[in-house]
C-alpha cells in the first residue's frame, strides 16, 4: 500500500461533547437525513470517540477527525486539527458563605 493510498483516509468534522477522558473525546457529527415517510428533514448525530493525544480539545470545540486503525475496543478515530476553539466558559465559584448570625 502507498502513503497516498494510506493517506486517503476518511475525514469529518464534529463537535466535542465529552472530554473527561484522558486522550479520548467524544465527538458528535450533525447531519441532515429526510424521513422516508414524511419527506421532513431530521436532524441526526453520529457519535465518534476521538484520540487525542495531547489532550488540546475541549468541551464545545469544532474538530476534524481521521478515520484510522482501531486504537480501543470504542476507538478508531484520530484527531486531525481544532477547527474552531468554543468560547472560554468561567469557572464555577461557590457563593462565600453568609456570616451566621448568633443572638
Amino acid at each position: 500500500m502507498s502513503a497516498e493510498e494510506r493517506n486517503d483516509r476518511r475525514t469529518e468534522t464534529g463537535v466535542v461533547t465529552r472530554d473527561k477522558m484522558n486522550k479520548t473525546r467524544r465527538v458528535e457529527i450533525e447531519r441532515l437525513v429526510k424521513h422516508p415517510r414524511y419527506n421532513k428533514f431530521i436532524h441526526a448525530r453520529t457519535v465518534c470517540y476521538v484520540h487525542d493525544e495531547a489532550n488540546e480539545s475541549r468541551m464545545g470545540d469544532t474538530v476534524e477527525i481521521m478515520e484510522t486503525r482501531p486504537l480501543s475496543k470504542t476507538k478508531s478515530w484520530r484527531l486531525i486539527k481544532i477547527v474552531k476553539k468554543a468560547p472560554e466558559q468561567p469557572h464555577h465559584q461557590a457563593a462565600p458563605a453568609a456570616p451566621a448570625t448568633g443572638s
